[in-house]
Parts: C-alpha cells; structure tokens; sequence
C-alpha cells in the first residue's frame, strides 16, 4: 500500500506536467489577416524550389478567401487564391485556380488533411499530380504543413511548408 501512493503521486505529476493538447485548427482563424510562410520543393529527379509566400486571409460568413504570393528564390512570381467554403464543424470544400475540380478538408484536433489534382502544365501538355497536404498547428500558433506528391500513385515529390502569424517568425522556422 505505501509503494501505490508514491506511485500515484508520480503518475500525477507527470500527467499535470504533460503540455497541454494543442488548439483546434481553424482555418478562418488561423489565416484571417496576414500569415507569412518559407517552404521548398523537392522532386525525385532532383529539382529543389525554395520559395516565400505572403498570404492575405479575408472571411465573409463560411468563406474563407485566402490569397497567397509567391516568390521564389529563382526570381518566378506566382499568385494563387484558395476559396475556402465551411460545410460542416469539421469540414471545408476548397478550391484553387490551378485545382481540377474541388478538394474536401476534414480537420481533426489540430490537423488538417486534404488532397487536391493540380495540372502542373495548363495549356499544354497535360502533367496532372496529386498533391496530399496535412497541417498541423504547433503549440507555439504556427502551422506546417507537409505535402506528398503522387503520380499515378507514385510518390515523385515532397513539399514543406511553415506559417506563422510575423515574417520573422516565419523566417525562424523556414524549412
């Protein structure tokens, strides 16, 4: 009987130790206003891409309108808007202007899981990919988010990239 108190005692130490879970993911919360992110790409054959994006968030009842500019570190310029539409407590649909067709998020806890087609040559040639995107919110506010890439179900890329609510932050935490 005397070893089980220490024991218990123990245990609720470690349990009243152990870090809190983390918040719920959100995404009209996370990415209202300015977000800043540093990401890179890597393809099997080689090609690496680092870039930065600026990213404005604009929420009007379920719909989140999230704007991202990119630059990469060669010098190209992208802009691409998501459109973010809540369908249920744990459900958005989103969809992209290179996005074939429309990607359903799910959101549990702190993590978001969605895939979505990208055709990464429009206008020529088709070169269509799946892209297999998770984010997770860190106990410190920021978000990361790893993507596979898959064609014709074969991994051929991995992208990373880290959000956070300041540049320099961002910056701190660039993959």
């Amino acid at each position: 009987m005397t070893l089980l108190r220490p024991l218990a005692l123990l245990l609720f130490a470690a349990l009243a130790a152990s870090p809190a879970h983390s918040a719920e993911l959100r995404l009209e919360d996370f990415f209202k206003g300015k977000t800043y992110a540093y990401g890179s790409f890597g393809a099997i054959t080689g090609l690496h891409r680092s870039f930065r994006v600026d990213l404005t968030g604009h929420v009007r009842g379920k719909v989140l309108t999230l704007r991202e500019d990119f630059r990469y570190d060669d010098g190209e310029r992208d802009t691409k808007t998501w459109i973010f539409t809540r369908t249920g407590p744990n459900t958005y649909s989103g969809t992209r202007e290179d996005v074939l067709g429309e990607t359903t998020v799910r959101l549990s806890g702190n993590t978001a899981r969605f895939t979505y087609r990208v055709d990464l040559n429009p206008g020529g040639k088709p070169n269509i990919v799946r892209f297999h995107d998770k984010l997770e919110l860190g106990d410190d506010g920021t978000l990361r988010n790893t993507a596979l890439v898959t064609k014709f179900g074969l991994p051929i890329a991995r992208v990373r990239v880290n959000f956070a609510s300041t540049l320099e932050t961002a910056r701190a935490i660039k993959p």
